[in-house]
């Protein structure tokens, strides 16, 4: 039984930080197993947290010089935790931080160079695994429903609360189905932001606001939410359909969070009511989302006794995405599909990832 073991990296839109996780992936049969034995999370600094979140305003070569210096930051941070950790590494997988998603137009871009990983880290580094699956007509997103299918089987949905809400899940004909469901964190920390917070801490300013229906009538007519899957969504769309209806809106910021969290979990609740097979399922909940116990309490409250609702370790709510990549770039090591057309709407399941060798 031959063992991997691969460090997965997440930069995710919720600008939290760089997550990495060493783990280890075995396979017995027909299964996969895997253990995380290592996290860290590196948090951005206030200066290159800010360049990330305008990067979509850069021009082209700013933006290449801003990919170049992001893998290079990255690549140093691995170094110093592979070497501080002394771990033996066969394989880096990055996902890089989404800059553009708009695959209706072909485009996907995520920045975080794999070459210069691969130069500063001395280890093969496999990085851009959207582009492909854009190619070839599909979303290039969620791409984690691989991992739930091969690693997280037990669970009926598998939802990730970060700065976008996605979910996956297996259909009546046991096909693997995924999509972006809601605005998640991207909108709970903005708002936070606006009073001096990084996040809103277990969603108690949430929770002392008061619930407006105007705003909520305006956020469940948007035109995402009645459309049929596969389905993404991207910044764009944050900043064109949803920011402004926050930004001109009088009410309190703890009015405005309590709507957006009813609103999330009215999304989540009516996807997964809809797409429910069984009387009795189990939804794994992950992400940063999962720490707002405001937004956890509505959505087992909305889903009602028919779904439990699974916390699992920290470890495994804050890293499962930095692990599914790098399961991701283990598959696409392998030359094993990665990415699933059933997901995304691609014309065909692919191996993703472009390879670096040092």
């Amino acid at each position: 039984m031959k063992s991997y073991r691969v460090i997965g990296l997440m930069s995710g839109t919720s600008l939290d930080g760089l997550d990495i996780a060493y783990c280890n992936f075995t396979k017995s049969e027909n299964n996969w197993n895997y253990s995380i034995d290592r996290t860290q999370c590196i948090e951005y600094d206030q200066k290159f947290k800010q360049e990330l979140k305008e990067s979509i305003e850069l021009p082209e070569h700013e933006l290449k010089k801003l990919d170049l210096e992001f893998g290079r930051w990255i690549g140093k941070q691995l170094k110093n935790f592979v070497e501080s950790n002394k771990l033996e590494v066969d394989l880096i997988a990055s996902h890089g931080h989404t800059v553009h998603h708009q695959p209706d137009q072909g485009i996907t871009v995520q920045i975080g160079d794999g070459a210069q990983i691969a130069k500063q880290t001395g280890i093969k580094t496999i990085c851009d695994f959207r582009t492909l699956d854009v190619s070839l007509g599909g979303q290039g997103a969620p791409l984690v429903p691989i991992g739930d299918q091969l690693l997280f089987s037990e669970y009926d949905f598998c939802l990730n609360l970060g700065g976008i809400s996605n979910i996956s899940f297996e259909d009546q004909n046991g096909v693997r189905k995924a999509f972006d469901v809601s605005i998640a964190n991207m909108l709970l920390n903005y708002l936070s932001q606006k009073k001096g917070f990084e996040y809103d801490d277990k969603g108690a300013l949430a929770r002392s606001g008061s619930l407006d229906i105007s705003l909520l009538n305006q956020l469940n007519e948007l035109d995402f939410y009645s459309q049929g899957g596969p389905k993404s969504i991207g910044y764009e769309w944050f900043t064109n359909e949803v920011r402004p209806l926050f930004d001109y809106s009088p009410l309190m910021i703890e009015d405005l969070l309590h709507t957006a969290c009813v609103h999330i979990a009215y999304q989540l609740v009516k996807t997964i009511k809809e797409c429910s097979t069984s009387d009795n399922s189990k939804l794994l909940v992950t992400g940063g989302g999962a720490y707002n116990d405001y937004l956890m309490e509505l959505l087992q409250k909305g889903l009602g006794s028919t779904v439990e609702v699974v916390l699992p370790s920290k470890e495994l709510i804050s890293y499962k995405e930095a692990l599914i990549f790098g399961f991701m770039g283990l598959l696409r090591e392998l030359n094993q599909n990665n990415c699933l057309s059933s997901v995304t709407g691609a014309s065909r399941d692919c191996s993703s990832g472009v390879v670096f060798i040092p």
